[in-house]
């Protein structure tokens, strides 16, 4: 997968994100059960074909791999665990579209509901808490509603720009089924009108869908 020129384009346009969170049950690795198995076992991923189309390119997708990815997802830095029952999967193009979904398993649904709250308001806030650290740049979002999958999902998109620059656009999907929160953020350049809105919804369902 060709990540070069995606890791450039986040890294001008993107925050940083790395923080501690409470880690996941662990077991002694002489009890061998099947909960403590299922305890450490990653969920399930989107696949390329999940992600909304890609004009005039295709996805592809890295593996599924422990902890978070090395370029930070933009907005969650005070939110994401960084270690414990972390993981991630990061999906790119040849063009300036680019992908990553982080599923996080808590110790328990009221954690992991606290989680997925703590992210919904951390993605609610990007583009005032972007502005502050960003003078001279702009900045709008849109709540664009919550979905019905599991035990929720809510989607949000945040536009940032800085002068003489290229704008980006993401998207954020929320979503949680039981323990398990994941958080997919879809961007490009561009302004919250190139966002492909109603497909990015079909893929936080799918997302949440394929947890378990």
């Amino acid at each position: 997968m060709k990540l070069s020129k995606q890791t450039l384009l986040t890294a001008a346009l993107t925050g940083a994100l790395v923080a501690p969170l409470a880690t996941g049950a662990s077991a002694s690795a002489s009890s061998g059960t099947a909960e403590a198995r299922a305890a450490v076992a990653a969920p399930g991923f989107l696949a390329p074909r999940d992600l909304p189309p890609a004009t005039g390119t295709v996805w592809s997708a890295g593996k599924v791999t422990k902890g978070l990815p090395d370029v930070r997802v933009f907005c969650l830095d005070k939110v994401l665990p960084g270690k414990g029952a972390t993981w991630h999967r990061q999906f790119g193009t040849d063009l300036d579209t680019w992908a990553v979904q982080v599923s996080v398993t808590a110790p328990s649904a009221s954690a992991a509901a606290k989680l997925a709250a703590d992210a919904e308001k951390a993605a609610a806030n990007c583009a005032a808490d972007w502005l502050r650290r960003t003078p001279g740049g702009t900045a709008s979002w849109q709540d664009y509603g919550k979905l019905k999958v599991e035990e929720g999902a809510h989607v949000y998109g945040v536009h940032t720009g800085v002068p003489d620059s290229e704008h980006g656009v993401h998207l954020f999907g929320i979503g949680r089924d039981g323990r398990t929160v994941t958080v997919v953020k879809w961007a490009q350049m561009g302004t919250l009108e190139h966002a492909p809105v109603a497909a990015f919804k079909k893929t936080t369902v799918t997302a949440v869908n394929k947890l378990h």
